[in-house]
């Protein structure tokens, strides 16, 4: 028997990084696994790869910043599978350090639908579908910079504080209904999103490690196995947790 042996989740960005590794470590724990991301090719690879394991999972192609194909999509698991008991609403973005008065408000408002509005969307949704069954799980991918500044990044900063709040509002108002809603904040981890950053400047790299407590970047699958616990019943008095998955980084 797996942590969630038998439940239904999705994982929105789950064709790389983070989502992935928590998809693909749902399904190894018994979970049946619908791959949102908005590279249908990288949602089908993923799904993909799940099956031939041995795993059950689909592939499904949503922009989550679309209130239309974050419904449709929804809709779409609980039609195939028939329920919904973990949903991870991890798609987002990063950006590259701004000063505060020479940030673009197009980038402000791109980073805002991306990483905030698109979880609301996503909650809603999924909120309606757990309300209907008596039970549920939901874990929002928030970030360090959930609960100190990201100098340079008031846009990301902003998105992820207010990730927070809404897992907080949505733990109060839907405990008594059998939901539970919580985040992890991962500190700095080895995604292609910060590949990308770091660009292999050796340089840039070591800027980045020198802020984490143990001195070394985290791996997706480190996040994974806090959002499949916290998915899990194992966790079931765990509602409206802000859970750090950083390596002491921040320490509060």
């Amino acid at each position: 028997m797996g942590l969630v042996d038998g439940k239904v989740a999705l994982v929105t960005g789950g064709g790389s990084g983070i989502g992935e590794a928590t998809a693909r470590l749902l399904a190894v724990e018994g979970a049946t696994v619908a791959v949102f991301d908005r590279d249908g090719g990288q949602a089908e690879r993923v799904a993909g790869e799940i099956m031939a394991a041995g795993g059950t999972a689909s592939a499904y192609t949503v922009d989550v910043t679309v209130e239309a194909q974050v419904a449709g999509a929804i809709a779409n698991v609980v039609a195939e599978y028939g329920r919904l008991d973990i949903a991870h609403n991890n798609a987002g973005m990063s950006g590259m350090p701004t000063a505060f008065t020479d940030l673009a408000f197009d980038d402000w408002q791109q980073m805002i639908g991306t990483n905030l509005t698109s979880v609301f969307l996503c909650m809603q949704y999924e909120l309606r579908q757990m309300v209907i069954q008596g039970s549920g799980s939901i874990i929002n991918t928030s970030s360090g910079a959930g609960v100190v500044a990201a100098p340079g990044l008031p846009h990301y900063t902003a998105a992820k504080h207010g990730v927070l709040g809404l897992t907080k509002c949505a733990a109060q108002e839907y405990a008594a209904r059998g939901i539970r809603v919580n985040a992890v904040l991962p500190g700095t981890t080895r995604t292609p999103m910060i590949d990308g950053f770091i660009a292999g400047n050796s340089d840039i790299e070591k800027m980045v490690t020198r802020g984490i407590g143990r001195k070394s970047m985290g791996s997706p699958d480190e996040i994974a196995q806090a959002v499949v616990w916290l998915g899990s019943d194992r966790a079931s008095f765990v509602n409206g947790e802000s859970m750090l998955v950083d390596g002491a980084t921040v320490c509060r």
